[in-house]
C-alpha cells in the first residue's frame, strides 16, 4: 500500500471518530435549548456545513486562480472535486436551515436576505458543474469554469455579511460581546466544525484522486482518437 493510501486511510479513521464524537456531543452532552428544544440540536452541524460550503467554494477560487496563472490542470481538478462537495454542503445548509425555519418561524422558507444569499451562491455553483458537462474541450471548460468559480466567490463574502447589511430574522450568531453559548454548547459547536472540516479534505482526497484518474482516462481516449 502506497503511503498516500496510508495517509487517506488513516485520516478516514480519525474522521468517523470525530464525526462520532461531534454526534455524541450534539445530542448527548449538550442540554436541550429552552426555546427551541430538541430542533435548536441542528445548530451543530448547520453552522458546520455552511462552514464548509463556504470553505470548498474558495478552494473552487484558489484553484480557478492557480489554474489561469499557471495553465495546470491539476488546479482545474482541485476546483472541480472542490465545486461538488460544496454543492453537497450547500444543499444540507439549505436543508437544516429550513427545518429549523419551521420551528422557529413557523414556514419552511421565507427569502430572509441570508437565506436568498445562500440560496443564490447555491444556484451559482450548481451552474457551474452543469456548464461543466456540457462543454468537452478540456481547456475551453477549464477556463470558463475559473472564471465562474471566481466571480461565484463574491457571493460569500455577501452572505457572510447579509445579517448585518440587512434588516433579517436570521439570528446574530457573533456580535461584540461573543457567541452567546453555555460552555457545553460552545465546545460541541467547535468539535462538530473540526470534525467536519476532516471530512471535507477526506472527501476532497479522494475526489481529487478521482479526478486525476478522469483525466488520464480522457488523455488517453483522445490519443486513441486521433490515431484513429
Amino acid at each position: 500500500m502506497k503511503k498516500i493510501d496510508i495517509a487517506v486511510f488513516v485520516l478516514g479513521i480519525l474522521t468517523f471518530l470525530a464525526i462520532s464524537l461531534s454526534l455524541y456531543m450534539a445530542f448527548i452532552y449538550t442540554p436541550l435549548e429552552r426555546t427551541m428544544g430538541a430542533v435548536q440540536k441542528i445548530f451543530y452541524f448547520h453552522l458546520p456545513l455552511a462552514w464548509i460550503g463556504f470553505l470548498a467554494f474558495f478552494i473552487v477560487f484558489l484553484g480557478g486562480v492557480l489554474y489561469l496563472i499557471t495553465g495546470s490542470i491539476k488546479w482545474d481538478n482541485l476546483a472541480y472535486s472542490s465545486a461538488e462537495i460544496g454543492v453537497v454542503f450547500s444543499t444540507l445548509v439549505l436543508i437544516t436551515g429550513s427545518i429549523w425555519a419551521k420551528r422557529a418561524w413557523n414556514t419552511w422558507w421565507t427569502w430572509d436576505p441570508r437565506l436568498t444569499t445562500m440560496l443564490i451562491l447555491w444556484m451559482i455553483y450548481v451552474g457551474y458543474i452543469m456548464m461543466r458537462n456540457a462543454v468537452d474541450n478540456v481547456e475551453r471548460r477549464a477556463k470558463i469554469s475559473a472564471v465562474i468559480g471566481i466571480a461565484g466567490f463574491v457571493d460569500v463574502p455577501i452572505v457572510f455579511m447579509a445579517i448585518r447589511w440587512w434588516r433579517t430574522m436570521h439570528p446574530l450568531l457573533i456580535t461584540s460581546k461573543g457567541m452567546g453559548l453555555a460552555p457545553s454548547m460552545l465546545t460541541a459547536l467547535f468539535v462538530s466544525l473540526g470534525s467536519f472540516t476532516l471530512l471535507y479534505v477526506y472527501l476532497l482526497l479522494i475526489r481529487v484522486r478521482l479526478g486525476l484518474a478522469m483525466n488520464i482516462a480522457e488523455e488517453i481516449k483522445i490519443r486513441l482518437s486521433d490515431k484513429l
